[in-house]
């Protein structure tokens, strides 16, 4: 399958798991960084978060300096998208994913420093540690989404 596919089964996997955890969902027309908006809408409350999505037919993790713009924005993992295994999703902030690059040691790497930049494509049981607090599952949606859009977590 070509990259362009699994963005496609990516977005529309993610796009999916919003809507069944009661968000809504916005689609920017113009690519400027923002693959999608996620926001929940009940009556006095209304917050929006913008989403960028990485997706990947198996594992794959990676950070980009580019993105420190958004620092409300939520950088989402969606993984095994060509696997009879369940497909998972892990959602943070930049800051977190940099903090996540700080413990593995890659922000002092050239690719870094040098290119501000850095993925890989193994997933280790020290990474794997590392992701494991931002999971997200259908009942972790909202509270994510309330407090990346700084209206406390439920």
């Amino acid at each position: 399958m070509d990259t362009q596919v699994i963005e496609l089964l990516g977005r529309n996997y993610l796009v999916n798991q919003l809507l069944e955890a009661g968000l809504e969902v916005a689609r920017p027309e113009r690519d400027k960084g923002i693959d999608l908006i996620a926001y929940l809408d009940e009556g006095d409350v209304f917050v929006a978060v913008p989403i960028q999505m990485k997706a990947s037919s198996e594992r794959s993790f990676s950070i980009s300096r580019k993105y420190h713009k958004f620092p409300n924005m939520l950088l989402v993992y969606v993984w095994q998208l060509r696997s009879d295994l369940k497909s998972e999703i892990y959602a943070m902030t930049y800051a977190e994913s940099v903090k996540i690059g700080d413990e593995m040691g890659w922000t002092r790497t050239s690719s870094w420093k040098d290119n501000n930049h850095y993925s890989s494509t193994t997933v280790g049981s020290r990474l794997q540690d590392c992701l494991e607090p931002y999971r997200v599952t259908l009942e972790t949606w909202k509270p994510l989404i309330r407090k990346v859009a700084g209206h406390g977590s439920d």
